[in-house]
């Protein structure tokens, strides 16, 4: 009889990006919803990353800094379409909607920033891994 039947030596017993997309996906709704700014920023920083790193264990990415970037991109383009639907063209004052945002600008801007920080994030890991030669 195997002390562990089922578990083989060649896969690991557990994987910590499970519950990392689940808490960055909680706390990104949680901030986002409520115009909590901080806190929609680090969960979709968080949920970003745990998803460009769960592609790169289970073997669709081979690195996670372009999916970071990809997907930072994709929350950047999101964010300026939420704030793009409640500002108006006309009258457009970016240190006005910075500085006191309504509650869904607000929300917008949290996930632009968010989306911006991730392609930075991807693009700086990007180039010191290719000097590095990773």
């Amino acid at each position: 009889m195997e002390e562990q039947p089922g578990l083989s030596d060649q896969y690991r017993t557990a994987s910590p990006w499970p519950l990392l997309v689940a808490v960055g996906f909680a706390l990104s709704e949680v901030g986002v919803f409520l115009g909590v700014f901080p806190v929609a920023v680090g969960g979709i920083l968080l949920l970003g990353a745990s998803v460009a790193g769960i592609l790169a264990e289970s073997g669709y990415a081979r690195r996670p800094w372009r999916t970071l970037a990809a997907l930072g991109g994709g929350f950047t383009v999101l964010g300026a379409i939420v704030v793009a639907t409640q500002v108006s063209p006309s009258s457009v004052d970016l240190l006005g909607i910075v500085g006191d945002p309504n509650g869904i600008t607000g929300r917008g801007l949290a996930i632009a920033v968010a989306g911006v920080m991730l392609v930075v994030a991807g693009g700086v890991s990007q180039a010191a891994g290719r000097n590095r030669g990773l």
